[in-house]
């Protein structure tokens, strides 16, 4: 006789609904979903109910308003007399601007001060150590402070300054530079870095598969650099050279008051955004070191073996055989690392840079839109995170192993 239940027309019963599993999990997904929709609801009816209660308008209408307090940089053209949205988007490059300029130093850094870990020059090492160990070690709004205060405020005033060639100043105002002015025809010459950017490219490509055909290596190195500053400089040439150096102008005769650098002549980057990005540079640096020194660990010591059987010296090894292997186990974390500078940025509103987050600050207390600009801090923060790491899944997907 079975076991299995009958029911009154002998049919084996089916069992309950309860105990079926695909039933049961989409019951408990519904009422998941259910829960975040009613805490969510709650969520917004009871802030659109105290902002009711506090007189607090919402809405983005403000963003069309004046700004009425002025930004010390600024990439795109702005005045007191811009709205707030112009300053959020002011805000915004200044963001960018750091997040890239701060992530190509620190790679550089870390590369070097990794690969040093692992020299066999003991002094090397220990500098790189202890170089590592120090600064990971320090929080980063100390250094951050370091910088502003300890450093870029030991430099001469604003009626003194250092010079290099005579071209490059700094003094407490910032650091100057000379400002390239464009004239009728430069054009080409951007036209001419495009064309030999994308030759590179193509070259690159070229000589990958030349060397997996024959094993022969191509100068690709010297000839990028050839092409990156050749064809540009032949366009200048061609063109007239349609391109002139604006230098910075620092007068020290006349009153003392008036001695010092012209306004709005050559190009000045201020002590708040070198002191940002140098203590973001060096700071991240230390930690892509380890990452670094991590992976070219994890490539098997026979590999280096193997091409010093072949006549390979210690740096083409290095270059051409362990650190492409060691990529693979690099960019996971260095992914992260890219992601924690770019959010640790925000950390400028400590010595007034006027990034996304001090802008919005200055926006948020003359305005009281604290939804709206948090919004925008966390919708500007997670997009940023989302490009770098999406970019960063691409070229590790290419740095992956194809199986034949």
């Amino acid at each position: 006789m079975s076991v299995m239940e009958q029911d009154s027309a002998g049919a084996p019963a089916r069992a309950s609904l309860l105990n079926d599993p695909k039933v049961r999990g989409l019951f408990y997904q519904v009422l998941l979903i259910a829960a975040l929709v009613f805490f969510g609801y709650f969520i917004v009816t009871n802030t659109i109910a105290n902002l009711e209660r506090q007189n607090i308008a919402s809405g983005w209408g403000f963003l069309e308003n004046t700004a009425g307090f002025g930004i010390i940089q600024s990439m795109v053209p702005y005045s007191e007399t811009s709205s707030y949205g112009t300053a959020l988007v002011v805000g915004l490059f200044n963001t960018i601007l750091v997040a890239i300029v701060g992530i190509f130093f620190a790679t550089i850094i870390g590369f070097v001060v990794g690969i040093a870990r692992l020299s066999n020059n003991w002094v090397i090492n220990r500098i790189a150590y202890c170089y590592v160990e120090l600064v990971r070690n320090v929080p980063l709004l100390l250094q951050i402070f370091f910088w502003y205060f300890a450093v870029l405020r030991a430099v001469p005033g604003k009626r003194e300054k250092w010079s290099l060639f005579d071209t490059v100043h700094l003094n407490i105002g910032g650091l100057r530079l000379p400002k390239p002015i464009w004239e009728p025809g430069s054009f080409m010459i951007g036209i001419a870095l495009v064309v030999a950017i994308v030759a590179c490219v193509v070259i690159s490509r070229w000589a990958h598969k030349r060397q997996d055909a024959t094993g022969q290596q191509f100068p690709m190195f010297w000839t990028a650099v050839g092409l990156i500053i050749g064809l540009p400089l032949l366009a200048y040439l061609v063109m007239g050279m349609p391109m002139h150096l604006e230098h910075p102008v620092f007068i020290d005769t006349g009153p003392r008051i008036r001695q010092g650098f012209e306004l709005n002549v050559g190009i000045n980057v201020i002590p708040e955004f070198l002191a940002l990005t140098a203590a973001l540079a060096i700071y991240t640096a230390a930690f892509i070191a380890e990452i670094v020194r991590a992976g070219i660990q994890a490539v098997s010591h026979g590999q280096t073996e193997a091409a010093h059987a072949l006549g390979l010296r210690n740096g083409p090894t290095l270059r051409l055989v362990v650190i492409p292997q060691a990529m693979r186990v690099i960019i996971p974390p260095l992914t992260s690392q890219y992601l924690n500078l770019t959010k640790n940025s925000s950390l400028a509103v400590a010595i007034a840079f006027p990034d996304l987050v001090s802008v919005g600050g200055t926006v948020l207390n003359q305005t009281g839109q604290a939804i709206e600009i948090i919004g925008i801090w966390m919708a500007v923060y997670l997009s940023l995170s989302l490009l770098t790491s999406a970019f960063m899944n691409w070229y590790n997907q290419r740095m992956a192993l194809v199986e034949r």
